[in-house]
């Protein structure tokens, strides 16, 4: 038994425990959001620097008339209607848009298009219409505002095509076959060829090969219509060039497809059906 009153001696395998040490928690790291493209809370928080408004604003004004440019360019056009040749279907004044994807490629206007030709040189007599501000003098050269110096007409024949005026019933014929134009075309007294302005009565005993390259164009007011058949040479006329009555292919913009403006005369502008029994020229 041991003795109560001896000394007890340290147990030298054995420690007291350590006080123990408070150490600084650590930092919490920022998990990033896989909803945010990876961002953590930290760069989420952090203000974003925004470029000047006025940067902003200079830079959408270069793209916007950059895609006008472009659209001017390759694939529509604003322009308006100079004078009464195309009633009753086209005003005076209408606004229409011309696309031009149809002519890419090497495709050219069809018989019944309506078209948008630059003046081959002459035709146009009259005082211009178009853009006459700075501002819309700037807009019509990216295409937002109808230009001038052209000419709106509709297509008869095209390279090869033999053109006659008329038979029994006054019709235009083409390669022989006769065209009823009464659904689109002014109202004739006597015969659908042609009747420049202040010229009564119709010209008849007429024949035209469209030459190659050249397109032969009509207004649908044959009666007021500065066209290619008031531009025939006539038999007794001295110094006429034989390409006059003609528009080069070159000088095509466009097909009319739609009429804008003013808003109780929008729709869009086709092809009559009369044109597609019109065979090829041999």
């Amino acid at each position: 038994m041991p003795d109560d009153d001896e000394p007890r001696r340290p147990d030298l395998g054995k420690t007291e425990p350590a006080e123990p040490v408070a150490t600084p928690a650590p930092e919490p790291t920022a998990a990033a959001d896989p909803d945010d493209g990876g961002a953590t809370a930290a760069e989420r928080d952090t203000p974003k620097r925004r470029a000047p408004l006025w940067l902003e604003t200079v830079v959408l004004l270069v793209v916007a008339l950059v895609m006008a440019l472009v659209i001017k360019t390759f694939l529509v056009q604003a322009f308006y209607i100079p004078s009464a040749s195309m009633e009753p279907g086209l005003v005076k004044n209408d606004r229409i848009l011309v696309q031009k994807v149809s002519y890419w490629f090497g495709g050219s206007p069809s018989r019944g298009d309506v078209i948008v030709f630059e003046d081959p040189g002459g035709w146009l007599t009259g005082p211009e219409i178009g853009p006459t501000t700075l501002l819309s003098k700037g807009l019509a050269k990216v295409g937002l505002y109808p230009t001038g110096g052209h000419l709106v007409k509709r297509v008869i024949g095209v390279p090869g095509d033999t053109v006659v005026c008329c038979d029994a019933d006054g019709l235009l014929e083409v390669n022989g076959v006769a065209l009823d134009e009464d659904a689109f075309i002014a109202p004739q007294q006597d015969c659908d060829g042609p009747m420049p302005y202040g010229q009564r009565g119709c010209q008849r005993g007429w024949e035209v090969t469209v030459p190659d390259d050249r397109l032969f164009v009509m207004g649908d007011n044959r009666a007021a219509s500065a066209d290619s058949s008031a531009r025939l040479c006539g038999p007794k006329e001295q110094g006429c060039a034989p390409d006059r009555p003609f528009v080069p292919l070159d000088n095509v913009v466009g097909k009319v497809f739609s009429l804008v403006w003013p808003m109780d005369h929008v729709r869009f502008v086709g092809r009559p059906d009369v044109f597609d029994s019109v065979p090829d020229a041999p």
